[in-house]
């Protein structure tokens, strides 16, 4: 595929911007007059690493955010005919349905392209045998891509309620998720973290759990989505390593990760006090995040599973909890926390004493981020004894034990 010089870059109708390759690996953002004449200068209307501003601006990390990464990304690539790391044009092949609300076309995106091929119980069976070599159902008349290593596919729920594959750009609704044979069990524990984070307050993703053939699978509903009248609309979000511009394929694909060079919940922390429409209220919410992320003993909560909604051109929030895997009961899977919890590394060993003082960091009110912080582990009680996931649960267990620590 020859490289493209320009791609458009469409929100909620309006073209606001467009990317720019010079040269590779360089891709420019540049705001169009349309973008400018919305918000004022150093909005994040596209990215808190890409403020609004006449300049172009170097979109590199940001873009990278928005393609899947190994095995997934390799395929996808090879489909298309070009390197791994040719961002710009694997972006000009799968763009018109990202993360987020964002089409990326070089020509005006228009819904007249967009269908929808309902599957069988065969079909569906075959395209999750089939990931490998189709990841995220991905095909020729596909356009989209989704960040993250698990295999997983990309679904349009239909009015009837059958399942569908999203075509030429149609945004999909949901995300199927497959079990991991090397861990198995995992979705089922994410289906009830989901439950547990719904309980509390921290999600408004929805999950079910299935067998399709002999395939334990979880299918999630996509929170950067929204029924619309018959329709969907997209939803603005972008990740904290997006937010933050930073490639996740740094430090040999470890940016994303702290101990990487990746995000920290100081640098979190700070964007949300300078974006946030009520910062006091995202700290409060992300230090009940962290409370969250320590009791189900989630190490895996790192850049790429934290996201920003964008409600406005100039502000952000907090997005709904995703991928939410209590990663400590596999033995071989992370126990260092993603991100250090006032410098305690260990997430064993996170107690509110951590907590606190990480909050203190941000110099947030150490009276709210204790009743954040206690609230959710009290409310986490409450849910396990309510019967929000099984108390006989390794889960259940686990959590019990461990919001002890984040109690006074």
């Amino acid at each position: 595929m020859a490289s493209r010089k320009r791609l458009g870059v469409w929100m909620d109708g309006m073209h606001i911007a467009d990317l720019e390759q010079p040269r590779w690996p360089l891709i420019r953002c540049r705001y169009s007059a349309e973008a400018l004449r919305s918000a004022p200068l150093n909005s994040p209307i596209l990215s808190c690493s890409l403020p609004l501003d006449y300049r172009p601006l170097d979109a590199g990390a940001f873009c990278r955010g928005l393609l899947p990464e190994g095995q997934a990304l390799q395929a996808l690539a090879a489909r298309a005919g070009v390197a791994v790391n040719a961002t710009f044009e694997l972006l000009a092949r799968y763009g018109r349905d990202v993360a987020g609300a964002l089409v990326i076309d070089a020509d005006e995106p228009t819904e007249r392209r967009f269908g929808a091929e309902p599957y069988t119980a065969r079909s569906l069976s075959e395209a999750i045998q089939e990931l490998d070599d189709y990841p995220l159902g991905a095909h020729d008349d596909s356009e989209l891509s989704l960040a993250g290593l698990q295999d997983k596919l990309l679904l349009v729920k239909l009015e009837n309620g059958d399942w569908a594959r999203p075509l030429g750009g149609r945004p999909s609704t949901h995300i199927l998720k497959v079990d991991d044979l090397r861990h198995p069990g995992l979705i089922e524990a994410e289906s009830q973290c989901l439950a547990l984070a719904r309980a509390v307050g921290l999600t408004s993703v929805e999950s079910e759990l299935c067998r399709i053939d002999e395939s334990p699978c979880l299918i999630v509903s996509r929170f950067d989505r929204a029924p619309a009248g018959g329709e969907v609309r997209r939803v603005h979000q972008e990740d904290v390593c997006q937010a933050l511009g930073i490639d996740p394929d740094g430090a040999r694909g470890r940016a994303k990760y702290e101990s990487g060079g990746g995000p920290s919940l100081r640098r979190t922390a700070a964007l949300l006090d300078a974006y946030a429409a009520d910062p006091a209220e995202q700290l409060d919410r992300l230090v009940a995040t962290i409370a969250f992320t320590v009791a189900i003993g989630n190490a895996n909560a790192h850049g790429k599973n934290l996201a920003l909604l964008h409600p406005t051109p100039e502000t952000i929030a907090l997005a709904p909890l995703y991928d939410t895997v209590p990663t400590v009961l596999w033995p071989n899977l992370r126990t260092d926390a993603a991100m250090a919890v006032g410098g305690q590394v260990a997430l064993a060993d996170v107690t509110l004493t951590d907590i606190l003082r990480e909050a203190r960091s941000w110099a947030h009110p150490e009276d709210r981020a204790r009743a954040a912080a206690t609230g959710t582990a009290k409310k986490l009680r409450s849910a396990i004894d309510r019967g929000a996931i099984p108390s006989d649960s390794d889960l259940a267990s686990l959590v019990g034990e461990r919001i002890e620590r984040l109690l006074p």
